[in-house]
């Protein structure tokens, strides 16, 4: 391998890390990271191929789906990166629409997402019969919207699902 083909690749490999990680918009880093990569007068002025796009595109995938699972997550509840269930139901809906653009497949983490989801709130309903307060930050039919586009249904969720959707924060007239 020559030496620019590995400089090349570590550029771009950088670039997939950064939209990775990149926090709460991995899209908005994966078209900074175009721009940066091929136009930007500071950057290496690379011509991407199709498979480098990919990549990068996975990265975006990638990152929605660490934002999501860390909301999904039961120990992350009173952690101040929690950003609960409401920006789950955002952070899959912008990646179902970058998704779609790409025509890229969200078969696997979709099954991922309602597993993580249905752990979510089993224990979240388990908690409040315990008597804590819920971490629910959206409306019943944000909870439902949520429930639903990931492709879940009453089957797979607790069976004391109303004592949730019951503790949600606000009024539930929504």
């Amino acid at each position: 391998m020559s030496v620019e083909l590995i400089e090349r690749e570590s550029i771009i490999e950088d670039e997939v890390l950064i939209v990775e990680t990149s926090g709460e918009m991995p899209e908005v880093a994966y078209h900074g990271s175009l721009y940066y990569l091929s136009h930007d007068p500071e950057g290496p002025k690379l011509s991407l191929a199709r498979a480098d796009k990919s990549r990068l595109r996975l990265a975006v995938l990638e990152g929605y789906r660490r934002i999501i699972r860390r909301d999904l997550d039961l120990e992350n509840r009173q952690k101040s990166c929690y950003r609960g269930l409401i920006r789950c139901l955002v952070n899959w809906r912008r990646l179902t629409g970058f998704a779609a653009a790409h025509r890229l497949s969200l078969t696997e983490l979709q099954e991922e997402i309602a597993a993580a989801l249905q752990t979510f709130l089993a224990g979240e309903a388990a908690d409040i019969r315990r008597g804590c307060p819920t971490c629910v930050n959206c409306s019943q039919a944000e909870l439902r919207e949520l429930i639903n586009e990931v492709g879940l249904n009453d089957n797979n969720l607790p069976p004391d699902l109303e004592c949730v959707q019951g503790g949600v924060h606000g009024a539930l007239t929504n």
